[in-house]
């Protein structure tokens, strides 16, 4: 029964530490302004709008600032107008940015005890198959996204919204002429390698752990 439980409560401190994961791979993805600077130009996203580089920047912190801050309610962009629909849908997104950080915060304790639980228990080692598995997905979705992005990302949205505010009519909403589907699909490739190099830290981790109590079995 001791075990039982013990491992009920492994199998919940792996959850917890996945979720703490990801979210913080989405955490640093969506706020990963350098990104966004690089894809203006890589994007010529300037082609596509009248503003200047610090003038888009500008509005692309506003809208940052908005999506990020929970006490700010109004959306309100210097140089671009939004309409109703797309108000809406950037609430949406910004419900969802808080949920994501929610989620860290909440599972960050949980997941440090479980790291030093196992560690104290030289149990490091039962993170080898769950992160092996682990760094499979990545790989799989990114490899659909990769041949139909087009497909992925209206997935994405079906999965996420139960609506059709996030088609943005670029006459009422602008701001889509700078926010190409190619900068998400860059944001996306950088989710999926820093939730690579995460696993990966915990992986070797356990490997590391499982080498060195078999050292210690042979002393």
């Amino acid at each position: 029964m001791k075990n039982s439980r013990w491992q009920w409560m492994e199998y919940a401190g792996l959850f917890s530490l996945f979720l703490t994961l990801i979210s913080l791979a989405v955490g640093v993805t969506i706020n990963f302004r350098p990104l966004y600077v690089f894809d203006i130009g890589h994007l010529q996203i300037l082609d596509y709008t009248s503003l200047d580089q610090e003038t888009l920047l500008k509005n692309f912190d506003h809208l940052m600032n908005y999506l990020n801050n929970p006490f700010k309610t109004i959306l309100s962009l210097p140089d671009f107008p939004v309409s109703a629909s797309g108000a809406h849908h950037f609430y949406e997104v910004k419900i969802l940015f808080l949920v994501d950080y929610a989620v860290f915060f909440i599972t960050l304790i949980p997941s440090i005890l479980f790291i030093k639980y196992l560690q104290k228990n030289d149990r490091l080692w039962r993170l080898i198959r769950p992160f092996q598995i682990g760094m499979l997905l990545p790989v799989v979705f990114g490899f659909f996204m990769m041949i139909g992005f087009d497909r992925f990302f209206i997935l994405f949205h079906e999965t996420f919204f139960n609506n059709d505010d996030w088609l943005f009519d670029p006459v009422t909403d602008p701001i889509i002429n700078v926010l190409p589907e190619e900068f998400f699909m860059h944001s996306f490739i950088l989710f999926f390698v820093l939730l690579e190099l995460f696993f990966a830290v915990f992986l070797f981790l356990g490997k590391n752990s499982l080498k060195q109590t078999k050292k210690k079995e042979l002393v």
